[in-house]
């Protein structure tokens, strides 16, 4: 089968011969219609991430049928349509496992870092960590829901946003946006700061209450406030936007240093700084639920396989806005 894999240096993938995967025991093995590009695949590649399997294939926003399945497997069968996202497999037993937070499993493991993704024309899945997806939809539309939209949904969640209150989004990229539309769709005011005149005019196409650099200060102080944007010196600049109780999450897998912050200008008044680790399969089921009630509809800029490498440098430098799917 085609495959881009990474190599010794960072930064590109090499389009090679792969051999075709076998499913083992509990998986099926996909025949992949499309992928996402994630920028925690970008992490992967640049090496910003620790290299967990060298030579790794990424991906972990796939949309394809099942092909075959292997000993063991019990719902899934050849021809079903299905989701593959990051989280690939747990332990099951750990405490976090135990208490449904699985998503901090120390032993978990991930598509497109610990086992080869989805940049390739077939790709294996444990039964138990597919989504299972409806044959009619646009597979193009449902890639950036598998990894962006999930951890977006993550993030509003742990945003703790009151009713009507008012979010900051700081880095409006694929999971930028989509979770601007669950929080309109919510009834909240949006603001996002956001680096890039493209990132910029979508969330003004999506009319937002206010949209400025990344560093820009909101006309007004924000209830909660989201960081997507790997930049660690946004930190400061959102938690100084945050009102008193306020929350910020921080969402991404990989973010540049921190910056120091001063207890009484950042911290004080019981302003919340959480982070976001992965998602549980239930986030996963949750919102891909509720993203077909609200008919969600990514903003996407789409590349056939041959062109990865320009989707993936398209995301890196920003000349792209929204979601990027790749498709085979």
């Amino acid at each position: 089968m085609r495959a881009w894999r990474t190599g010794a240096t960072p930064g590109q993938l090499e389009l090679v011969e792969a051999p075709l995967p076998e499913p083992q025991v509990g998986e099926v093995l996909v025949k992949v219609e499309v992928c996402g590009v994630c920028r925690t695949d970008l992490h992967v590649i640049d090496q910003e991430l620790t290299v967990h399997h060298p030579g790794v294939i990424p991906g972990h926003q796939v949309v394809g049928t099942v092909e075959t399945t292997g000993p063991g497997v019990l719902e899934l069968h050849p021809g079903d349509r299905v989701g593959v996202a990051w989280l690939r497999g747990t332990c099951g037993v750990c405490q976090w496992c135990r208490t449904g937070r699985e998503n901090l499993c120390p032993r978990s493991t991930y598509t497109g870092w610990d086992a080869d993704g989805g940049y390739a024309d077939y790709v294996t899945v444990p039964e138990a960590f597919a989504y299972q997806l409806p044959a009619q939809l646009d597979a193009v539309t449902l890639a950036p829901l598998l990894c962006a939209g999930i951890i977006g949904y993550r993030a509003f969640k742990r945003s703790a946003l009151p009713p009507g209150g008012r979010l900051g989004i700081y880095g409006f990229g694929s999971s930028g946006h989509l979770t601007a539309t669950l929080a309109l769709a919510a009834g909240a005011e949006v603001y996002a700061m956001t680096r890039g005149e493209r990132n910029r005019q979508l969330a003004r196409d999506l009319g937002l209450s206010f949209v400025g650099d990344s560093h820009e200060r909101p006309p007004q102080l924000l209830d909660s406030a989201i960081v997507f944007a790997p930049a660690g010196d946004i930190v400061p600049t959102a938690l100084q936007a945050t009102q008193r109780g306020g929350t910020v999450t921080l969402a991404g897998i990989h973010m540049t240093d921190v910056p120091s912050l001063t207890y009484q200008e950042h911290l004080f008044n019981e302003r919340d700084l959480r982070t976001v680790t992965a998602n549980t399969r239930a986030d996963g089921i949750e919102f891909l639920r509720l993203a077909s009630r609200l008919k969600m509809s990514p903003q996407i800029t789409v590349y056939d396989f041959e062109e990865t490498n320009k989707a993936l440098s398209d995301l890196r430098d920003g000349r792209a806005s929204g979601s990027l799917v790749v498709t085979l």
